[in-house]
């Protein structure tokens, strides 16, 4: 079914599989430099790429281990070998002039490369002989205390004869300018101190990566990929304090120095081999390793001049490796049937060391800054997952309407820790998935999941690590007795297409029933000394509803104008016995708005437009043994204006956080159990990352 697109180019409607095909040609008005570009001009793009809930949930509890058999991207059909050198990635780095098509596929089949949980796009380019490009990227970011960074991208994409190649380098900023400033209140709002903070992050993000792929013969394809990155993050910061509880104020000072180094590498390949019959093979491995070590040092003093003390000395050192592999067969049971039978084996390693050092008067150590030693029980930690995955997928096109993709896999996993505690404990699992779409039409599609979820755990959970959120608590303890939370999902979703590629609109409604969630447990040694860690502390439920809208402005005659709306809400409980009530379920919250613009004026080449973005505040707390802190919702406006203009260069102004946004936080501190009630303190926080500014210049060659 051939659609024309507002008097320009055509898509291309697959009536057999939903799916839709953007030729190179449609982007042509558009004068697009790399395939990013090209995106950003279809409806709807942004529910192929975002992420969905349970996505975002695990990221959250810090585990996203293995590789899968999602992906979201595929290029030339296949996904890449890698985690941090993902197909996403590489978005920015592919020139426009390599593309073919783009397709946007809705349906599933034992065809595609990797399992369809939503929309996936495939990024074909062009077949030839020999073809090379230059693309590269040169910007400058400006920030508010008026420091000016450079950021660069440099790519090189191409083939000769049956070798595909993508070579790029990356350097971008890190770097980080907070202003915060907490107000500290007895129960009856009187105050008790105030604290501003200045915070500097000397961030600067490098990475070099490769793509390679061998074409041997129209049935063997061996593809390679590589990465390094390094993103050393020191920071220093200063704090002014006044103590409000004497007769008269009292001023002093603190100030921190943080050196910290980062850095990590990965090495991807995959290969796969098709047969006579329609079967194939595939073999894909990832070794990957990561390192980051940082040492907090902090000082106070009465006066700039005056004699210095140093308090406290926290010195943290974490490595993390994975080693990957991944293989399956594929092969067609009718002519609308396919099954996958599969095997992926992962062994992953983090190594965590804490040092605290304390100006408690005893013996000195160097190691630990001068101050005197202070022995943390499981600091020292070893922690190995073998985990082996067996896996079934069948496909089944039940008639040109409907299809159903059903999974089976079975989990085995053996997690060690050794150092200062030891325990092994043996994990499995069964993890069945049902996905029924119905094509109510050419432009309408039902689809409902019912999918069995078994999130993984945080290794840093495992062992003693520093305290990010509460800067009263340096450390958090360690618990090697964690187990997996685990969840019943169900999502039924609506999607809808307007004719003439005029927008989309899409609905997600979605239920989670969760068993053994985590959060805060009492591991207290005495009524008096409160200590908590994260364990499983029940069960819990949560319900959304995902609304999103995509539609090109026709009706005010604005065909390429594009706006975009997105609305995200939901509630969820828990009864967490730590605290004695009900609460959310963590990272749940009520949820956010979105609203995006864009217009291309093909004639000055030339567009323009926004992304705003903000929660939904309420209801984010994050619930302790003896306090609680509430979270107000993020927002960020972005602006940019772009041309294309001298020697065909595009040059790109955004402006970051354009209405600079407030930060604001809210912790209730108790005197003994939080779930007493007797309020002990109030602290409230305000924090600004300011407006940053990007010019960017970039082109093809």
């Amino acid at each position: 079914m051939v659609l024309p697109i507002a008097g320009y180019s055509q898509v291309v409607e697959d009536e057999g599989d939903s799916t839709l095909t953007y030729p190179a040609s449609y982007f042509d008005q558009y004068f697009p430099v790399s395939v990013n570009d090209m995106l950003e001009r279809i409806p709807g793009i942004d529910l192929a790429l975002e992420e969905d809930v349970s996505s975002v949930s695990s990221r959250f509890r810090g585990g996203n281990r293995g590789l899968g058999a999602t992906s979201r991207i595929l290029i030339d059909g296949k996904r890449l070998a890698g985690k941090a050198n993902e197909a996403r990635t590489q978005l920015d780095r592919i020139t426009a002039e390599e593309v073919d098509y783009i397709e946007i596929v809705r349906g599933t089949s034992s065809e595609l490369d990797v399992q369809n949980s939503g929309q996936l796009i495939n990024i074909v380019l062009i077949e030839s002989a020999l073809r090379s490009n230059y693309s590269a990227e040169l910007g400058m970011r400006h920030f508010q205390d008026g420091t000016v960074k450079p950021e660069a991208t440099l790519s090189l994409t191409g083939q000769n004869g049956d070798f595909n190649y993508l070579i790029s380098a990356d350097l971008a900023p890190g770097y980080r300018v907070e202003e915060s400033l907490e107000l500290s209140m007895h129960p009856d709002l009187s105050p008790n101190e105030t604290i501003k903070l200045d915070r500097v992050i000397e961030q600067t993000n490098f990475r070099i990566s490769s793509n390679l792929s061998w074409e041997f013969n129209s049935r063997d394809r061996l593809a390679l990929n590589f990465l390094y990155g390094e993103s050393d993050p020191p920071s220093k910061l200063l704090r002014e304090i006044i103590d409000f509880n004497a007769i008269n104020p009292r001023v002093s000072f603190e100030r921190e120095r943080i050196p910290a180094k980062a850095y990590n590498w990965e090495i991807g390949g995959d290969y796969e081999k098709n047969f006579d019959s329609g079967a194939k093979y595939k073999f894909l491995f990832i070794f990957n390793d990561k390192v980051g070590d940082a040492t907090r040092e902090r000082f106070d003093f009465l006066d700039f001049g005056a004699p210095e003390n140093k308090n406290l000395f926290l010195d943290t050192n974490n490595g993390y490796q994975e080693k990957i592999v991944r293989t399956s067969y594929t092969w067609d049971l009718s002519e609308t049937r396919g099954l996958e039978l599969g095997f992926e084996g992962a062994q992953t390693t983090q190594d965590s060391e804490l040092l605290l050092g304390l100006p408690l008067g005893g013996e000195s150590s160097v190691d630990h800054g001068g101050l005197t030693p202070v022995y943390l029980p499981n600091a020292f930690s070893t922690v190995e997952e073998v985990r082996y995955e067996g896996f079934a997928i069948h496909n089944w096109r039940i008639n040109s309407n409907m299809s159903i993709e059903s999974s089976l896999v079975a989990e085995y996993s053996e997690i060690e820790q050794t150092g200062d505690i030891y325990n092994k404990r043996d994990f499995d699992f069964i993890k069945p998935k049902f996905d029924f779409r119905y094509d109510i039409s050419n432009s309408s599609q039902f689809r409902f999941t019912l999918e069995k979820f078994v999130s993984q755990l945080s290794f840093s959970d495992f062992s003693a690590n520093a305290n990010e959120r509460d800067e009263d608590q340096d450390i958090i303890a360690g618990n090697p007795e964690l187990k997996q939370r685990q969840s019943w999902r169900y999502t039924a979703n609506f999607d809808h297409r307007l004719p003439n590629d005029g927008g989309v609109f899409n609905s997600r409604l979605f239920y989670y029933d969760f068993d053994r969630d985590i959060g805060r447990v009492d591991i207290s040694p005495t009524q008096t000394e409160l200590t908590s860690t994260n364990g499983n502390v029940g069960a819990g439920s949560v319900f959304g509803l995902n609304l999103d809208a995509s539609i090109r402005l026709d009706m005010i005659d604005l065909p390429q104008a594009l706006l975009t709306a997105g609305l995200l809400v939901q509630d969820s409980k828990i009864n967490d016995p730590l605290i004695g009530m009900e609460r959310k379920v963590v990272p749940f919250d009520r949820g956010n708005v979105r609203l995006g613009f864009r217009h291309d004026v093909a004639r000055w080449s030339f567009n323009y437009g926004f992304n705003y973005r903000d929660g939904i505040d309420g209801n984010r707390p994050f619930w302790d043994i003896d306090n609680v802190l509430y979270i107000g919702s993020p927002s960020n406006l972005m602006v940019f204006l772009e041309k294309t203009g001298w020697r065909g260069l595009t040059f790109r102004f955004e402006a970051i956080n354009t209405l600079n946004h407030v930060q604001k936080r809210e912790r209730r501190r108790f005197e003994g159990y939080l779930r007493d009630g007797m309020l002990n303190e109030i602290e409230r926080f305000y924090l600004t990352d300011g407006v940053r500014y990007t010019f960017k210049v970039r082109g093809t060659f």
